[in-house]
């Protein structure tokens, strides 16, 4: 049973980006029509809050990660593992890489990554893919078929070192923005999580 949803943004934006409202929306009118009760909260990395532009680096955003989870499964008494976390470009690449943490692995029901940002734009050999092995939940995936961060073949390659189902959604002709596509991510994203 899913008790609730933590979503956090990409590096250039906060976490009242429209497409991370529209998500938490779709999922709180589910909940209210299945009667499930699954919370969501959207939860910003430190230097949006302190108004900075540039990222603190990862293992200070993992650490947000982390702590966002096991204050929320404190607030809605339930365990980690009862917890879908995921977000925008960055914020579902820290999550990924919260749960893949070898020494402190956070354990949560699945995981959802939006335009996961595989490579930096026109570097394909810079892939951020090293810790993608030590997933051990359902994931999935929701990208532009014109992703400059990573192309479809790409992604599913890389994926498939996953050690757990991998879903994915391709919304074609998007790029990594997936710009005017808030309703559709929000709909793909609510629709997994409730048959989870």
């Amino acid at each position: 049973m899913i008790s609730g949803v933590i979503l956090f943004p990409g590096a250039g934006t906060n976490a009242n980006h429209k497409s991370l409202v529209a998500i938490e929306d779709r999922i709180k009118k589910s909940s209210n029509e299945i009667q499930s009760h699954v919370q969501v909260r959207r939860v910003d990395f430190p230097y949006r809050i302190a108004g900075k532009s540039f990222p603190d680096r990862a293992p200070v955003l993992i650490d947000t990660v982390r702590k966002a989870v096991i204050q929320s499964a404190k607030d809605w008494g339930c365990a980690t593992n009862q917890i879908v976390i995921g977000g925008r470009s960055m914020g579902g690449r820290m999550c990924s890489m919260a749960i893949a943490d070898a020494e402190n692995r956070l354990e949560v029901a699945a995981l959802v990554c939006i335009c996961y940002p595989l490579h930096p734009p026109k570097q394909p050999e810079k892939l951020r893919t090293e810790h993608l092995p030590r997933i051990n939940c359902q994931t999935l995936f929701i990208s532009g078929t014109r992703d400059e961060f990573g192309t479809v073949d790409e992604l599913k390659k890389a994926t498939a070192t996953i050690n757990a189902k991998v879903t994915h959604e391709f919304i074609d002709g998007a790029r990594h923005d997936l710009k005017n596509k808030d309703d559709v991510v929000a709909e793909l994203v609510t629709e997994w999580v409730f048959d989870l």
